[in-house]
């Protein structure tokens, strides 16, 4: 089983209301072989929601100057045990979300500068053992090849 981005998925989560649907991951979710996860929503946060961004000292916050670390931080957990309970084997996260993003994120300014990090969810699941790429990886050929992560 895969964990993946609802978002991905085609569900409208992410904070401007939108979703990033990507063929590979809906296709794996046609075939139940992925779990659904929105971190940020699991926290607490709304849809829509303002945008928000991880900034240097670990804290979240969003472009209203709303501390919202507590949000990011609880939805982390709470999709790691869904991962957990679902014995996944890797992750296909949302590139540069704070809560999702792997190897490339905002840097807090909201300038929309990218700095080499990862967001809160990817930090934990790696840190967890867990594989993570995002939609900006080859997920395709992965993914549709059966292929674990």
């Amino acid at each position: 089983m895969i964990l993946v981005s609802a978002c991905l998925a085609g569900v409208p989560c992410r904070m401007d209301g939108a979703s990033k649907p990507v063929s590979a991951v809906v296709d794996l979710v046609t075939r139940g072989e992925a779990i659904l996860v929105c971190p940020e929503v699991f926290g607490g946060l709304s849809t829509p929601r303002s945008p928000s961004e991880l900034q240097p000292d670990g804290r979240v916050r969003n472009a209203d100057g709303e501390d919202v670390s507590e949000q990011f931080y609880r939805g982390a957990e709470l999709a790691l045990k869904i991962c957990r309970a679902y014995a996944c084997t890797g992750a296909v996260l949302k590139s540069r979300s704070p809560s999702c993003g792997k190897g490339r994120i905002y840097d807090g300014s909201f300038t929309k500068t990218l700095i080499p990090g990862d967001g809160v969810f990817a930090s934990l699941l790696q840190e967890a053992g867990i594989p993570v790429l995002t939609e900006e990886d080859e997920v395709s050929s992965i993914l549709s090849g059966g292929q674990n992560l």
